[in-house]
């Protein structure tokens, strides 16, 4: 495995150790230094240097400078850049996939799959650079004309989490550097070689384009990093994805300066599977968006709301199903669930298994640490399911770990929507169902509450081009498709009078 690290690690151009902040094709840093251990074999993959409040005013600065070029750029020529950064991006899709899957812990296809949406919002973005629109509307005033355009917000600060390591800082800057912003990001602290990867592939296609370095900065370290930008004027958007607690934080900071914030934070996901449904999908889908990145997405399936009359059925066949889970290293292909994140995210697990028990939960998969060959990181865990009450305190929380609740329902599917809707969280839901009545039941306004709502597909995972985030406390943000690039611009209305004359409003007159 360390041969091909190196490997991987030459081919993006990550040096091993001495990385840290940078304002485009520099790195520097003169803080504290972050190790990254990988958690499918324990062992350091590299080190970084934290951002002192010197180096993120040096960033900041290269930051401001670029934005003057860049926000005069036509948006075309913007978008031919991105086009740029997506083709680098297939040519290193194979290295850039493996540093995912052995820093964050995720399964070869799943990072693979990662950068795969990196390269598809590019695809998004480049043609989205031709479509900035706005309106024209007609004026109540003779001779005038009325109209609105959209332009460059200047910086946009980027907090992302460490269970997507790289593509949801895509999702965000593709699309703000087709707006015309810059960005400074500030990823996780549990995978900053992703980012400095990502760094060195943006930066040689700037330099190659004789573009200025700070259209694209990176800044790592913990929270008090992110408070740099989350107190920062100079910083108009700051978008941020994480857990609810972070997120509530990050809005009160940047709200009370009247900054703007785009929030992608918790999810607390259910699937409902009705008399009517297809088995053999509805058993599929649980089972992938249960312990898919070991159930580390914000997506992830945590309840499963199952009909009286078939729940037995269901609960036997996904206790078969889980015997079947293959556990070990997310490099190799064969197997189905990697590690968790570190061991703090192994006792939350352990905490969260042994709350649900204390609250009167039945677990019918057991679940447990594994140790052992192959488990020395101690960051592997067994996915657990437990029959449980939709009103558990910790079934009202989000637990990031594979921990499937088996929920029953009576009645019609409005109880088990009901159901669904019943927690703080409203980002992703699915129903199971061949029934068109219940389907568009689940769709309708009285329906789900989540920001996404499917039929016969499961809850985990998103699509480019359709707008991703949630309601309630999964902040309402929206990014990677529709319309959601219009956060990243501010809007203006403009009318003209082309007559020689100046009608005032109401009717006044003010002659001269």
């Amino acid at each position: 495995m360390k041969t091909t690290l190196t490997k991987t690690l030459k081919d993006l151009g990550v040096r091993e150790v001495n990385l840290g902040t940078s304002t485009g094709q520099e790195f520097f840093g003169s803080g504290n230094e972050i190790s990254s251990y990988s958690p499918v074999d324990g062992k350091l993959i590299g080190k970084v240097t934290s951002t002192t409040k010197e180096d993120y005013e040096k960033v900041i600065d290269s930051a401001q400078t670029a934005f003057k070029t860049w926000k005069t750029t036509p948006a075309p020529l913007r978008g031919e850049i991105v086009r740029q950064f997506g083709d680098k991006l297939r040519e290193l899709k194979q290295p850039l996939g493996e540093l995912v899957s052995y820093e964050m812990g995720k399964s070869l296809q799943e990072g693979l799959g990662e950068v795969q949406e990196m390269i598809d919002i590019c695809d998004f973005a480049v043609g989205l650079s031709r479509q900035l629109h706005g309106l024209t509307m007609h004026s109540e005033r003779f001779g005038h004309r009325m109209y609105e355009q959209y332009h460059p917000l200047g910086i946009v600060g980027i907090i992302s989490a460490f269970n997507f390591p790289v593509a949801v800082w895509s999702w965000n800057t593709a699309l703000a550097w087709i707006c015309g912003d810059v960005c400074v990001w500030k990823a996780s602290e549990k995978a900053p070689l992703c980012s400095i990867a990502c760094q060195n592939i943006i930066a040689e296609v700037l330099k190659n384009n004789n573009l200025p370095e700070g259209i694209s900065c990176i800044v790592n370290g913990d929270y008090k990093v992110g408070e740099y930008m989350t107190t920062d004027k100079r910083i108009p958007l700051v978008s941020a994805t994480g857990s609810t607690r972070m997120g509530k934080i990050v809005s009160k900071t940047v709200g009370e300066r009247l900054g703007k914030s785009l929030l992608e934070l918790g999810g607390n996901n259910a699937m409902i599977i009705t008399p009517d449904a297809d088995l053999k999908i509805a058993i599929i889908g649980a089972v992938f968006g249960a312990v898919g990145t070991a159930g580390q997405r914000c997506t992830s399936t945590r309840r499963l709301i199952i009909h009286e009359s078939m729940y037995d059925k269901v609960k036997n066949t996904l206790v078969d199903a889980y015997k079947q889970l293959k556990i070990g290293n997310p490099l190799d292909e064969n197997n189905h669930v990697g590690p968790l994140i570190d061991t703090d995210a192994v006792k939350m697990y352990e905490d969260a298994l042994a709350k649900a028990v204390a609250e009167g939960g039945n677990k019918v998969v057991e679940g447990g640490v594994l140790s052992g060959e192959g488990y020395e990181s101690g960051c592997y865990v067994k996915p657990a399911i437990v029959e449980a009450e939709n009103n558990f305190e910790i079934v009202q929380h989000e637990t990031f770990a594979p921990i499937l609740y088996l929920l029953k329902y009576s009645g019609g599917v409005e109880n088990a929507i009901e159901i669904q809707n019943n927690v703080a969280q409203g980002l992703s839901s699915a129903i199971m169902t061949n029934n068109l009545r219940e389907a568009e039941a689940f769709l309708s306004h009285a329906g789900s509450d989540c920001g996404i709502a499917n039929v016969n597909i499961g809850t985990s995972g998103a699509e480019i081009g359709g707008a991703f985030g949630g309601e309630k406390e999964t902040g309402g943000g929206r990014e990677s498709g529709s319309d959601a690039w219009k956060v990243y611009m501010r809007r203006q209305t403009n009318t003209i009078n082309y007559t020689t004359d100046l009608p005032l409003a109401q009717g006044i007159k003010f002659d001269l």
